[in-house]
């Protein structure tokens, strides 16, 4: 489905209740599985939430994740602890082109039986689960967070628990303390010291725990970016959200600040308010690489440049996000710059008009350049790929404001 997007009016003050965050709704779903007495409330809606599910309700030997990428890395790690069950792993052509070799070989190090069915380094996977008798392992610690996640969602499984010892750089480590975090919630002890991460054993005696999910930061960033596409004085609520939140996107709060938005907590809700002129922005979004897109196109939209850093990890995500946003945003208009981990834009003063923007099977590509049609009118082809995270985008756009129809 291909639509036009455009706006005719100001944007409307409406609060806007936004599901819950899917990286914690999906490491939770994993945890359930692992201990029955957790109890979900406000969980993910999204397809790769939906994934998870299916995979952990199932006993199909080919399990097909499609383009679920945390659903690949958590289940080769839940896959592989699974005593006396053999699966196969697989997932959509991308998923078969993105690299799980760090993972595989860190839990093999530990003792699992994983073999590649077609490329070395790569899904489809064949997963027979035994007991894993290692204690200690290393892992880079600069290519994925996913995959030092999956380890610790497994971990106090162990007979020993585990001890993850990570290597180089940190990317992303709000993810990291995310994950903890969690399993602190749910009873399962843990420390992160230097560049040592600990998991200490379950007990037999796991308490029944309800975790109540935050709505998610990824998906604010959207209107974050509509927000500051707009006039002085506009403004959106959204809820439900955590002003100390585990989300490493919360950072949203402060990177925004430099395109005059003001974030007002209050009890569950956060109001976004368009209250100063922006300026360019120049971060090092290593522990926020999700944010990239969005920012970007908000940099743009505002006819402003940013110099964004630390955006290794995009290459390997749903599409090579860094030369998608290069084509796209040349196609508006845009000059942009990029390299293996940096993107720079320069300002610009004009914008194309009915651009049709190619999504790449990326939601987040969907969703960063939806925006724009605050300045002029925008098309977005495979508008339905936001399905991945955000199932209600399209109708939350509608009610503050947005005129949206299928082409």
């Amino acid at each position: 489905m291909d639509i036009r997007l455009h706006i005719s009016k100001n944007i409307i003050s409406e609060t806007i209740k936004i599901s819950g965050s899917k990286s914690e709704t999906n490491r939770l779903l994993l945890l359930q599985s692992l201990y029955p007495g957790i109890t979900i409330e406000n969980a993910s809606e999204s397809d790769d939430s939906e994934a998870m599910r299916k995979a952990l309700a199932g006993n199909d030997y080919v399990v097909d994740i499609h383009h679920a990428g945390t659903a690949m890395r958590f289940l080769t790690a839940y896959y592989a602890i699974q005593q006396g069950r053999e699966v196969v792993l697989t997932g959509s052509s991308r998923m078969k082109e993105r690299p799980i070799g760090v993972l595989v070989d860190a839990l093999r190090a530990l003792g699992a039986d994983i073999e590649y069915t077609n490329h070395e380094g790569y899904p489809p996977l064949k997963i027979i689960g035994k007991k894993l008798t290692g204690t200690s392992v290393n892992i880079k610690a600069n290519v994925s967070s996913q995959y030092i996640t999956a380890l610790l969602l497994i971990g106090a499984k162990l007979e020993s628990g585990l001890e993850v010892i990570l290597d180089d750089e940190i990317t992303s480590r709000p993810y990291l303390e995310m994950t903890l975090s969690l399993l602190r919630e749910v009873g399962i002890k843990s420390s992160f010291q230097d560049n040592v991460i600990k998991v200490s054993p379950a007990t037999n005696n796991q308490q029944p725990t309800t975790v109540i999910v935050e709505s998610d930061w990824s998906s604010a960033s959207y209107f974050y970016s509509i927000v500051a596409l707009s006039e002085i004085g506009t403004s959106v609520t959204l809820s439900s959200y955590k002003k100390q939140s585990l989300q490493g996107d919360r950072a949203l709060a402060d990177i925004y600040q430099d395109l005059g938005i003001t974030t007002e907590f209050k009890e569950s809700t956060l109001t976004l308010s368009k209250t100063n002129n922006p300026k360019p922005i120049t971060r090092n979004l290593k522990d926020t690489p999700d944010l990239a897109q969005t920012i970007a196109v908000s940099c743009f939209g505002l006819g402003i440049g940013c110099n964004l850093t630390g955006l290794h990890t995009l290459k390997i995500k749903e599409t090579d996000r860094l030369e998608a946003l290069k084509t796209e945003l040349e196609k508006l208009g845009a000059e942009v710059v990029v390299t293996n981990d940096t993107l720079f834009l320069k300002p610009s003063l004009a914008i194309n008009a009915e651009i049709a923007i190619e999504t790449y099977n990326d939601h987040r590509m969907a969703m960063a350049f939806a925006p724009l049609a605050i300045k002029v009118p925008i098309k977005i082809k495979d508008a339905e790929v936001v399905s991945k995270s955000y199932p209600a985008f399209w109708e939350d756009l509608k009610k503050v404001g947005f005129e949206i129809n299928t082409l």
